[in-house]
Protein backbone atom coordinates (compact mmCIF):
# COMPACT_ATOMS: atom_id res chain seq x y z
CA UNK A 1 0.00 0.00 0.00
CA UNK A 2 1.83 3.53 -0.56
CA UNK A 3 2.05 5.66 2.12
CA UNK A 4 0.07 8.43 2.32
CA UNK A 5 0.84 11.68 3.21
CA UNK A 6 -0.68 11.48 6.93
CA UNK A 7 1.33 9.26 7.76
CA UNK A 8 4.87 11.47 7.07
CA UNK A 9 3.15 14.27 9.02
CA UNK A 10 2.22 11.62 11.80
CA UNK A 11 5.98 10.56 11.99
CA UNK A 12 7.19 14.48 11.86
CA UNK A 13 5.01 15.66 14.90
CA UNK A 14 6.61 16.14 18.47
CA UNK A 15 6.05 17.73 21.30
CA UNK A 16 8.35 20.53 20.91
CA UNK A 17 9.36 22.87 23.59
CA UNK A 18 12.23 25.34 22.48
CA UNK A 19 11.02 26.94 18.88
CA UNK A 20 13.51 29.04 16.70
CA UNK A 21 13.11 32.47 17.53
CA UNK A 22 14.38 33.78 13.96
CA UNK A 23 11.96 31.32 12.30
CA UNK A 24 8.32 33.09 11.80
CA UNK A 25 5.65 30.56 10.86
CA UNK A 26 2.52 32.36 8.16
CA UNK A 27 -0.17 33.36 9.84
CA UNK A 28 -2.25 32.15 6.99
CA UNK A 29 -0.81 28.90 7.00
CA UNK A 30 -1.92 28.38 10.81
CA UNK A 31 -5.33 29.37 9.94
CA UNK A 32 -5.33 27.13 7.58
CA UNK A 33 -4.68 24.36 10.05
CA UNK A 34 -7.51 25.08 12.13
CA UNK A 35 -9.62 25.38 9.59
CA UNK A 36 -8.41 21.73 8.91
CA UNK A 37 -8.91 20.53 12.51
CA UNK A 38 -12.75 21.63 12.51
CA UNK A 39 -13.73 18.90 9.74
CA UNK A 40 -12.60 15.90 13.11
CA UNK A 41 -15.46 14.63 13.96
CA UNK A 42 -17.74 15.68 17.11
CA UNK A 43 -19.95 13.79 19.07
CA UNK A 44 -23.40 14.45 17.78
CA UNK A 45 -21.72 16.42 14.66
CA UNK A 46 -22.27 19.41 17.31
CA UNK A 47 -18.79 20.99 17.27
CA UNK A 48 -19.05 22.29 20.35
CA UNK A 49 -15.54 24.12 20.65
CA UNK A 50 -13.66 27.08 18.99
CA UNK A 51 -10.13 27.99 18.43
CA UNK A 52 -8.37 31.21 19.89
CA UNK A 53 -5.35 32.15 17.22
CA UNK A 54 -2.83 34.25 19.70
CA UNK A 55 -0.36 36.37 17.08
CA UNK A 56 0.13 39.65 18.77
CA UNK A 57 3.19 39.51 21.23
CA UNK A 58 1.24 41.52 24.43
CA UNK A 59 -1.18 38.35 24.25
CA UNK A 60 1.76 35.88 24.29
CA UNK A 61 3.50 37.39 26.69
CA UNK A 62 0.36 37.57 28.91
CA UNK A 63 -0.86 33.49 28.03
CA UNK A 64 2.80 32.54 28.57
CA UNK A 65 2.66 33.96 32.26
CA UNK A 66 -0.07 31.89 32.52
CA UNK A 67 1.04 28.81 31.01
CA UNK A 68 3.89 29.46 34.16
CA UNK A 69 6.39 30.68 30.98
CA UNK A 70 6.82 27.21 30.36
CA UNK A 71 9.74 27.05 27.19
CA UNK A 72 6.65 25.66 24.80
CA UNK A 73 4.82 28.83 25.40
CA UNK A 74 7.48 31.39 25.87
CA UNK A 75 8.83 30.91 22.56
CA UNK A 76 6.25 30.00 20.46
CA UNK A 77 6.03 32.20 17.49
CA UNK A 78 2.35 31.65 17.54
CA UNK A 79 -0.49 29.86 20.22
CA UNK A 80 -3.89 27.95 19.21
CA UNK A 81 -6.49 27.46 22.13
CA UNK A 82 -8.54 25.01 21.61
CA UNK A 83 -11.75 25.81 23.58
CA UNK A 84 -14.85 23.66 24.82
CA UNK A 85 -17.75 25.91 24.80
CA UNK A 86 -20.77 23.18 26.22
CA UNK A 87 -23.04 26.03 27.05
CA UNK A 88 -23.47 26.32 23.41
CA UNK A 89 -25.16 23.27 22.75
CA UNK A 90 -29.01 24.95 21.61
CA UNK A 91 -27.01 27.07 19.02
CA UNK A 92 -25.30 24.18 17.12
CA UNK A 93 -28.33 21.99 17.61
CA UNK A 94 -30.58 24.50 15.92
CA UNK A 95 -27.25 24.74 13.04
CA UNK A 96 -27.81 20.84 12.73
CA UNK A 97 -31.47 21.13 12.21
CA UNK A 98 -31.13 23.80 9.80
CA UNK A 99 -29.11 22.03 7.83
CA UNK A 100 -30.71 18.89 7.32
CA UNK A 101 -33.73 20.63 6.39
CA UNK A 102 -31.76 22.44 3.62
CA UNK A 103 -30.57 19.14 2.28
CA UNK A 104 -32.40 18.13 -1.08
CA UNK A 105 -34.27 15.12 -1.22
CA UNK A 106 -32.41 13.53 -3.83
CA UNK A 107 -29.45 13.41 -0.86
CA UNK A 108 -31.69 12.40 1.76
CA UNK A 109 -34.79 10.22 1.91
CA UNK A 110 -37.81 11.94 3.81
CA UNK A 111 -37.71 8.77 6.20
CA UNK A 112 -33.99 9.77 7.41
CA UNK A 113 -34.70 12.85 7.41
CA UNK A 114 -37.47 13.05 9.98
CA UNK A 115 -35.29 10.50 12.06
CA UNK A 116 -32.32 12.75 11.94
CA UNK A 117 -34.84 15.71 13.34
CA UNK A 118 -36.35 13.28 15.64
CA UNK A 119 -33.07 12.71 17.27
CA UNK A 120 -31.75 16.54 17.14
CA UNK A 121 -35.18 18.38 18.05
CA UNK A 122 -35.82 15.65 20.80
CA UNK A 123 -33.13 13.39 22.15
CA UNK A 124 -30.36 15.83 22.29
CA UNK A 125 -31.96 18.39 24.33
CA UNK A 126 -32.87 16.23 26.75
CA UNK A 127 -28.94 14.98 26.76
CA UNK A 128 -27.53 17.94 27.21
CA UNK A 129 -29.91 19.29 29.71
CA UNK A 130 -27.71 17.12 31.94
CA UNK A 131 -25.49 19.94 31.98
CA UNK A 132 -27.43 21.15 34.17
CA UNK A 133 -25.54 19.64 37.53
CA UNK A 134 -28.80 18.46 39.08
CA UNK A 135 -30.61 17.65 36.06
CA UNK A 136 -27.56 15.39 35.30
CA UNK A 137 -27.72 13.65 38.77
CA UNK A 138 -31.18 12.87 38.29
CA UNK A 139 -30.70 11.69 34.43
CA UNK A 140 -27.85 9.63 35.71
CA UNK A 141 -30.08 7.64 37.89
CA UNK A 142 -32.66 7.05 35.77
CA UNK A 143 -30.31 5.87 33.70
CA UNK A 144 -28.91 3.58 35.84
CA UNK A 145 -31.88 2.00 36.74
CA UNK A 146 -33.01 0.98 33.12
CA UNK A 147 -29.77 -0.50 32.72
CA UNK A 148 -30.77 -3.12 34.87
CA UNK A 149 -33.07 -4.72 32.48
CA UNK A 150 -31.81 -3.42 29.13
CA UNK A 151 -29.07 -1.59 27.08
CA UNK A 152 -29.08 2.04 27.93
CA UNK A 153 -26.72 4.61 27.35
CA UNK A 154 -25.30 5.81 30.80
CA UNK A 155 -22.67 8.95 30.20
CA UNK A 156 -25.60 11.36 30.77
CA UNK A 157 -24.50 13.99 33.81
CA UNK A 158 -22.46 16.99 33.41
CA UNK A 159 -19.01 15.33 34.50
CA UNK A 160 -20.16 12.48 31.40
CA UNK A 161 -20.85 15.56 29.17
CA UNK A 162 -17.29 17.73 30.42
CA UNK A 163 -15.76 14.73 29.32
CA UNK A 164 -17.38 14.25 25.93
CA UNK A 165 -16.78 17.71 24.90
CA UNK A 166 -13.50 17.83 25.47
CA UNK A 167 -13.11 14.58 23.53
CA UNK A 168 -13.92 16.29 20.90
CA UNK A 169 -12.17 19.36 21.02
CA UNK A 170 -9.13 17.12 21.03
CA UNK A 171 -9.78 15.18 18.28
CA UNK A 172 -10.14 18.57 16.40
CA UNK A 173 -6.43 19.83 18.06
CA UNK A 174 -4.79 16.57 17.01
CA UNK A 175 -6.09 17.45 12.94
CA UNK A 176 -4.55 21.26 13.98
CA UNK A 177 -1.53 19.96 14.86
CA UNK A 178 -0.55 16.95 12.29
CA UNK A 179 -1.87 19.51 9.81
CA UNK A 180 0.81 21.91 11.49
CA UNK A 181 2.82 18.79 10.62
CA UNK A 182 2.46 18.55 6.92
CA UNK A 183 3.65 22.33 6.71
CA UNK A 184 6.50 21.25 8.46
CA UNK A 185 5.57 23.62 11.49
CA UNK A 186 5.65 22.21 15.00
CA UNK A 187 3.04 22.50 18.09
CA UNK A 188 3.08 21.33 21.51
CA UNK A 189 0.07 20.57 23.41
CA UNK A 190 0.30 21.60 27.10
CA UNK A 191 -2.12 21.24 30.28
CA UNK A 192 -0.56 23.74 32.24
CA UNK A 193 -1.60 26.94 32.72
CA UNK A 194 -4.14 28.73 35.06
CA UNK A 195 -7.22 28.29 33.54
CA UNK A 196 -8.88 31.07 35.31
CA UNK A 197 -6.33 33.29 34.31
CA UNK A 198 -6.34 32.34 30.91
CA UNK A 199 -9.90 32.57 30.53
CA UNK A 200 -9.40 35.95 32.39
CA UNK A 201 -7.36 36.63 29.00
CA UNK A 202 -9.45 35.50 26.38
CA UNK A 203 -12.36 36.90 28.21
CA UNK A 204 -14.34 33.83 27.76
CA UNK A 205 -17.84 33.29 29.63
CA UNK A 206 -17.90 31.58 32.92
CA UNK A 207 -18.89 28.15 31.31
CA UNK A 208 -16.32 28.09 28.76
CA UNK A 209 -13.92 25.58 29.28
CA UNK A 210 -10.15 25.78 28.14
CA UNK A 211 -8.98 22.27 26.53
CA UNK A 212 -5.17 22.52 26.19
CA UNK A 213 -3.04 25.50 24.56
CA UNK A 214 -0.83 25.01 21.50
CA UNK A 215 2.48 26.46 21.20
CA UNK A 216 3.49 26.41 17.79
CA UNK A 217 6.61 27.23 15.84
CA UNK A 218 9.76 26.13 14.03
CA UNK A 219 11.82 23.64 16.47
CA UNK A 220 15.68 24.09 17.36
CA UNK A 221 16.94 21.02 17.25
CA UNK A 222 17.37 20.77 21.56
CA UNK A 223 13.83 22.12 21.76
CA UNK A 224 13.02 17.65 21.08
CA UNK A 225 13.62 16.33 24.31
CA UNK A 226 14.98 13.16 23.07
CA UNK A 227 14.09 10.13 21.36
CA UNK A 228 10.23 9.23 20.83
CA UNK A 229 9.74 6.95 23.66
CA UNK A 230 6.22 4.44 23.15
CA UNK A 231 5.66 1.56 25.10
CA UNK A 232 5.44 -1.50 22.98
CA UNK A 233 2.87 -1.74 20.76
CA UNK A 234 1.86 -5.40 22.34
CA UNK A 235 1.04 -3.59 25.83
CA UNK A 236 -1.99 -1.52 24.12
CA UNK A 237 -3.13 -3.75 21.37
CA UNK A 238 -5.93 -6.28 21.60
CA UNK A 239 -7.48 -7.89 18.74
CA UNK A 240 -10.42 -9.84 19.62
Amino acid sequence: MKEKIVSKAIQHRRSVRIYDSKKVINTDIVKQCIQQAILAASSSNLQLWEFYHITSKTMKEKISESCFNQPAAKTANQLVIPVVRLDLWPKRIQSNVDFIKSVEPSKMSEKSKKGALSYYEKVLPKLYGGTNKLRGFFGKIIMQYKGVSKITYREVSSTDLRVIGHKSTALAAQNFMTSMAAFDYDTCPMEGFDSVRLKSILELPRKAQISMVIGCGIRKEEGVYGDRFRVPFEEVYFQK
